[in-house]
């Protein structure tokens, strides 16, 4: 359930960051494409959520292809997200402070980045529960084999 939180708190502020950035971009030049933003923040998202990028480029039994794979399917989620609430929903404006809370771009930028966040934490945390990599397993010993004692402390 923590990484849940975690996954969702991470995902709202990169989705927010990078949600502010295109409106002030929006503000300056008129440039306004929110396929490419919130395609964006998915990839980012799926960047640096779960097992970040840089932790997998240090463990020597990871790859750095799982980070890639969950940027290229997280741009398709942003994308898909945005298409499902501006296409599909529709849904009858919200205004805070004179911008529609579910077309302003660090809104929805955040919480595109809250859903993909939380579900890419949850799949990353999936299996901790396992003995860690590094700890060498143990050898059944076979049947008929006698019984070792315990180690005295």
């Amino acid at each position: 359930m923590f990484k849940l939180v975690v996954g969702i708190v991470k995902g709202a502020i990169i989705g927010g960051a990078l949600g502010y950035g295109a409106f002030a971009l929006q503000i300056q030049t008129g440039f306004d494409s929110p396929w490419l933003t919130y395609g964006v923040v998915g990839a980012l998202v799926g960047l640096i959520a779960g097992r970040p990028i840089w932790s997998l480029l240090r463990d020597k039994h990871a790859t750095a292809w799982v980070s890639i794979l969950r940027a290229a399917v997280g741009f398709g989620v942003g994308c898909g997200l945005y298409a499902l609430i501006a296409k599909v929903w529709n849904p009858s404006a919200i205004t805070v402070a004179d911008y529609n809370v579910f077309t302003w771009q660090v809104t929805l930028g955040g919480g595109i980045g809250a859903v993909w966040g939380g579900l890419v934490e949850l799949d990353d945390a999936i299996g901790d529960d396992k003995k860690p990599a590094g700890e060498p397993a143990r050898l059944d010993p076979g049947p008929g084999a006698k019984p070792r004692a315990a180690p005295k402390r």
